[in-house]
């Protein structure tokens, strides 16, 4: 392949079921802003042909060592875009970065997204890497970390029961962090990955189906009824399995 041709011509065969609009789209963006792009790989859900008309395109994009690593956000032809751009000395830092972190947000994009620029074959390492990282699981969690989050889930499931049915900002907001730090706890004590926002929900069906479809469905019974005890309760069988709710006797050093 030649290393001089442009971004566009330089497009790949699509292996998933990407937009290709989209992707055509990525490719232009890379003509136009990272003409000296070293590699480039579309993810979320233009990767995989599932896009919705005011999804922002997902792009990481390998650059020279001589560049600057950075996460960057800008609108191309009327559409957001999140730029992941990276050097590539500096890429593996980031995937250790995404494992201690648990996320694993750019161990994915490489993963599952769609490759739109490899001329050096440095893409295709970046995957290989990113997927025996992702097969190895994240970081585990420190007995202190463990510890502390098993404490503070309880102190956030003790408050969501103490909140007064009609004291509705105050419940939902007990409910949204004890669901965040029971899935934070649920995960990890599965050794499996786990997201924000949107993906959330699906990391935590994914580490276990039973007690995170309990945590999800308690969540929306406290929005949806005012009611917290099914959100309690799955929270508190999370913390049984990692040694039960946690209140006097914690002790946190700095």
């Amino acid at each position: 392949m030649d290393d001089h041709a442009s971004p566009a011509e330089r497009l790949r065969a699509p292996e998933t079921a990407a937009d290709t609009a989209l992707a055509a789209q990525a490719l232009r963006l890379l003509s136009e802003r990272f003409p000296h792009a070293l590699g480039a790989v579309l993810g979320g859900s233009a990767a995989r042909g599932r896009a919705r008309p005011a999804s922002d395109l997902d792009l990481a994009v390998l650059l020279p060592d001589e560049d600057t690593s950075r996460r960057e956000v800008l609108r191309h032809e009327g559409r957001p875009v999140e730029l992941f751009l990276r050097t590539l000395r500096d890429l593996p830092a980031a995937f250790e970065r995404d494992r201690r972190l648990r996320r694993g947000t750019m161990l994915f994009v490489y993963d599952e997204g769609l490759p739109l620029l490899d001329p050096h074959g440095h893409v295709a390492a970046a995957r290989e890497r990113a997927r025996e990282l992702l097969a190895a699981g994240p970081a585990p969690l420190a007995p202190a970390e463990r510890e502390r989050s098993r404490y503070v889930l309880t102190c956030f499931m003790d408050d969501l029961l103490d909140t007064a049915p009609d004291e509705r900002y105050e419940q939902l907001a007990a409910a949204d962090f004890t669901l965040r730090e029971a899935a934070h706890l649920l995960t990890a004590h599965h050794g499996a990955w786990t997201g924000v926002g949107r993906w959330l929900p699906r990391r935590l069906l994914a580490a276990d189906p039973v007690l995170g479809a309990a945590l999800l469905s308690g969540h929306r019974t406290v929005a949806e009824h005012a009611d917290p005890a099914p959100l309690a309760a799955a929270a508190e069988n999370v913390l049984e399995l990692v040694g039960g709710p946690l209140r006097e006797g914690y002790v946190e050093l700095y």
